[in-house]
């Protein structure tokens, strides 16, 4: 792949994957067939949608990881390409294979079950970073799926005062400490319980704002999110969309935060933002397939202002 010369404003660092959806009546009881009412293949994965949004409200964005030379890679580097999300520095492990994953929707709730398989390639080494890409950035995205890689990079993206977010998906060995490096922390509310032992989200947000972060936002579902800052901490409801698919609204969710934060808006307004993208996601099959339109966002934002 030809390197490009300019810069991507922000440059996400972790997973990308490849969803077969499946849109179902209701969830299969065992030893049924059942027709499926809709099917897709996408791409996904945390950071590659997250990006995915960004690139779609027109910032420049750039993807670092590491993909299988299966056609299962090929399918998640051309979704990524196809929507101007550069993937110049992405590592192809040619004999491995690639992350993919069975997505299965309940049309009355449009709440999923995910079936998924990591592939078998190696975890992306610094020394197939390029240093200068990543550093250059505005913004560094990772979701904790290549925590030694990320935690590397983020103690240099420190020192050039890049603003470093993570999208915490998983709880790994060593994610605290990458959780500490960050100034921005979005966990999910299942994720966030894990990582505290708090039963609490109001308690959560402050412990994980106790770990380094100057922001944590817990995303809570339909029920919106809570935000905590030096300034403030304050729930923000969410918004009321007849769900089809809930896969991958907490992946717009990050972009669209992201997208907030190099706006310069306040936390409550990017809250609101944030709640607006990820819930219109929800309204179609995907996790890409229903990320609105960047003017409807922002007068949908400026009604509830």
């Amino acid at each position: 792949m030809t390197k490009q010369k300019s810069h991507p404003q922000v440059v996400g660092l972790g997973n990308s994957a490849i969803d077969y959806l499946a849109l179902v009546p209701h969830f299969p009881e065992r030893d049924k067939k059942m027709r499926m009412l809709d099917f897709k293949v996408q791409g996904g994965g945390p950071v590659a949608t997250a990006l995915v949004t960004l690139a779609r409200f027109g910032i420049s964005t750039g993807y670092v990881g590491k993909v299988g030379g299966d056609n299962f890679g090929k399918f998640i580097l051309h979704s990524l390409e196809k929507e101007g999300v550069d993937i110049s520095r992405v590592v192809v492990d040619e004999r491995s294979s690639s992350l993919f994953a069975f997505v299965i929707i309940e049309k009355k709730t449009g709440r999923r079950t995910i079936l998924w398989t990591k592939g078998d390639s190696s975890p992306l080494r610094t020394q197939e970073l390029d240093e200068d890409y990543l550093l250059s950035a505005k913004v560094l995205h990772f979701d904790g799926y290549e925590v030694e890689s990320s935690i590397w990079i983020a103690k240099k993206a420190k020192i050039r005062k890049v603003k470093l977010t993570l999208d915490l998906d998983t709880i790994v060995p060593d994610i605290d400490e990458l959780v500490s490096l960050c100034d921005v922390v979005i966990p999910s509310w299942p994720m966030a319980s894990k990582l505290t032992g708090e039963d609490k989200p109001e308690e959560a947000v402050k412990k994980i704002r106790s770990m380094g972060p100057g922001i944590v936002a817990i995303t809570l579902g339909e029920k919106g999110c809570i935000c905590s800052s030096d300034k403030e901490t304050f729930f923000q409801p969410g918004i009321k969309v007849k769900a089809v698919d809930t896969t991958g609204a907490g992946d717009v969710f990050h972009g669209a935060f992201i997208f907030g934060l190099l706006q310069g808006w306040d936390l409550r307004k990017i809250a609101k933002f944030s709640n607006i993208v990820a819930a219109l996601n929800c309204t179609k099959l995907g996790g890409r397939e229903g990320i609105p339109d960047l003017n409807k966002a922002l007068d949908l934002l400026q009604k509830m202002e």
